[in-house]
C-alpha cells in the first residue's frame, strides 16, 4: 500500500455519523471513514473510496465509551490485523494511543505532541464565544512512533465547522506496517477530531 504523502484527511461537516475522506498528494482518493451513528461502542469502516463499495478495514471498541478502550483493526472478512488501546490515565494529560499487531504485541505509540494545547483548548472552551474559535488557534499535534523512530506526523488544521488533518511521512515505513498504522491514524483522528 504505498501511499503518495502528504494525506489530507476532511470530515464532513453535517452527516449522520462521522465521515470522512483521505485524499494524497495528487488529490486523489485513497480512503473514505465512515463511523456508524447511534452506536455505543465505537464503530468504524474504512472504505477504499467514497461509494462505499469495498471495505478496507473495520475497527470497533471492545467496550462502551471508555478511557482504556481497546479498538480492534480487523479485515473486512474478520480476520485480525491489530488493535489500537487508548492509555486512559496517560491521556488525561496528553492522548497517547498504543499499536499491537495481530498477535498483541507492541508495534509502536501515537501520541500527542504537547499536552498544553489540550488543556489551553479546554480552558477556551468556557468563555463565551471564544470556544466558537478554539478550531482556530488550538491544533493538536500527534507524532506516530515506530520502534522509537517517529515515523508519520498527524496536524489538525484550523477549521471551524469541519475537522481537517494532515498526514506527513517523517521515516521509513514498510507496506505491511503501514497498513497497521493507516486505520490506526484514522481512529486516532475520529476519537479525536473533536478536540481543538
Amino acid at each position: 500500500m504505498a501511499l503518495n504523502y502528504p494525506l489530507t484527511l476532511s470530515f464532513k461537516a453535517i452527516s449522520f455519523g462521522r465521515q470522512a475522506s483521505v485524499v494524497d498528494a495528487s488529490g486523489q482518493m485513497v480512503a473514505y471513514v465512515r463511523q456508524k451513528a447511534l452506536k455505543l461502542k465505537e464503530d468504524v469502516t474504512i472504505f477504499s473510496d467514497d461509494s462505499q463499495q469495498r471495505p478496507l478495514y473495520r475497527v470497533s471498541a471492545d467496550r462502551v465509551f471508555d478511557y482504556n478502550a481497546n479498538y480492534g483493526i480487523k479485515t473486512p472478512e474478520g480476520t485480525p490485523v491489530g488493535s489500537l488501546r487508548r492509555e486512559g490515565a496517560r491521556s488525561f494529560l496528553k492522548a497517547t494511543y498504543r499499536i499491537s499487531d495481530a498477535q498483541g504485541g507492541d508495534i509502536g505509540v501515537i501520541h500527542e505532541e504537547n499536552g498544553w494545547i489540550k488543556l489551553a483548548d479546554a480552558a477556551a472552551n468556557q468563555i463565551p464565544f471564544v470556544g466558537m474559535l478554539s478550531g482556530y488557534i488550538f491544533n493538536p499535534a500527534y507524532l506516530v512512533e515506530v520502534q522509537g523512530a517517529n515515523v508519520l506526523y498527524l496536524k489538525k488544521r484550523p477549521a471551524f465547522l469541519e475537522g481537517k488533518f494532515t498526514l506527513e511521512k517523517r521515516g521509513d515505513v514498510s507496506d505491511e506496517m503501514e497498513s497497521l498504522l493507516l486505520p490506526s491514524i484514522l481512529m486516532t483522528a475520529v476519537l479525536e477530531r473533536e478536540r481543538g
